[in-house]
């Protein structure tokens, strides 16, 4: 086992390198002292990470998987006063240079040949330690983590509300570009050109074309073509944040049929937004969209597919289950994302204490106003555009 740097001069810890983001050091900072109080609470040596959505939340924002991966490629270790990577030597010079620069991590490394679970092995010989997987024994506290990841820092509040802005535009942008004729694939092609362009890495897209999620309410992209409507949706991923958004656009005016359908999912949408409230549980919140599900006579749609999910290192912290005791809390991420017959609607709100935010704003895009309440919400209707046809 070795400590590596970039090459023979350079520093042997990233915290020797002048940090071009000193917030995002204060933030690593703040979380290694979370982990010190767990550990001291459970009287434990140290804490191993492999989990994606720990190690990206534990180093604020650290890409530690390979391109095209999803399975990680390292793994970080922390003590009362060290944080460390563990990865094999192919990785090292990346992920000191550009995952981690000026944050106080150490390397350690073994050859590429060599299993990474042995050089975890060895970091955890001889000490009492904790993990978010169970592996080698550790003492599996990967539901404590996930309580740590809420509520969000300043710094992953203000990223998430940017990744929102840019994950709408993208979805937004690539809606007003749609031909009839167009191939699903072709569409979730450019809108994965548009999120990569901009930082973005494409977790989930959705393009269903002229009533495909009736059927498949979860289906992808394939071969169909455009003839009439699309509903556009995205999941992106920045610093290890998600959010989503989705869109309909239709080619000439609508079918009465999509507009209904449309109009009642953005009730359920905006009555879901609405009643994200702080302190709420999401049991009682699915209570209110249900009731309106059953008020407009589509009491069994809720059933064809799920609701919403709490959105934040991972993509579904957790969805809406019927018996859910969750809790909403301020600094805390949520997408409703309800379907009606060909309808599905999306968007991603950030849950302050004193309101919920709409993150996925937008741009140039028709708008439908929904009451609850006696409170306006402002939510994204059907894009018409012109019919060349």
């Amino acid at each position: 086992m070795t400590i590596v740097a970039v090459n023979a001069h350079a520093p042997i810890s990233s915290g020797e390198i002048p940090t071009t983001d000193p917030r995002r050091a204060t933030d690593v900072e703040h979380k290694q002292q979370q982990i010190i109080s767990l550990l001291e609470a459970h009287n434990l040596d140290a804490m191993l990470l492999q989990t994606p959505e720990n190690m990206a939340w534990f180093t604020a924002g650290a890409e530690l998987t390979r391109t095209g991966a999803n399975d990680p490629c390292a793994a970080v270790f922390i003590t009362q006063d060290a944080r460390l990577i563990a990865c094999s030597n192919v990785d090292a010079n990346q992920i000191f240079d550009r995952a981690i620069p000026g944050l106080g991590f150490q390397i350690k490394t073994r050859p590429w040949h060599e299993p990474l679970s042995q050089l975890i092995r060895d970091l955890c010989k001889g000490r009492n330690v904790a993990s978010d997987t169970g592996v080698e024994g550790t003492l599996n506290l990967s539901d404590e983590l996930k309580s740590l990841r809420f509520p969000f820092t300043e710094l992953e509040g203000e990223r998430i509300r940017e990744l929102g802005k840019l994950v709408s535009h993208a979805v937004e942008a690539t809606a007003r570009r749609v031909e009839r004729g167009n191939t699903e694939q072709e569409i979730a092609g450019c809108l994965s050109h548009r999120l990569l362009k901009h930082g973005v890495t494409p977790k989930r897209l959705q393009v269903m074309a002229d009533g495909q999620s009736i059927r498949y309410r979860h289906w992808g992209y394939g071969e169909d073509r455009l003839e009439r409507y699309c509903v556009i949706s995205a999941v992106g991923s920045q610093n290890g944040l998600h959010a989503a958004a989705t869109r309909t656009v239709s080619l000439g005016k609508p079918p009465s049929s999509i507009v209904k359908s449309h109009h009642l999912a953005l009730l359920m949408q905006a009555t879901g937004m609405y009643f994200s409230k702080p302190g709420w549980e999401l049991f009682d919140t699915w209570n209110r969209v249900k009731r309106i599900y059953e008020k407009y006579d589509c009491a069994d749609e809720w059933q064809h597919a799920d609701q919403a999910d709490i959105m934040g290192y991972q993509s579904a912290e957790t969805s809406i289950l019927l018996n859910s005791d969750f809790k909403f809390q301020p600094g805390m991420a949520a997408c409703w994302h309800p379907s009606v017959g060909p309808a599905m609607t999306g968007d991603t709100i950030l849950i302050e204490a004193d309101q919920t935010i709409m993150i996925t704003p937008m741009e140039q895009w028709p708008s439908a106003k929904i009451m609850v309440k006696e409170n306006q919400l402002t939510l994204p209707d059907i894009l018409i555009l012109p019919d060349e046809a």
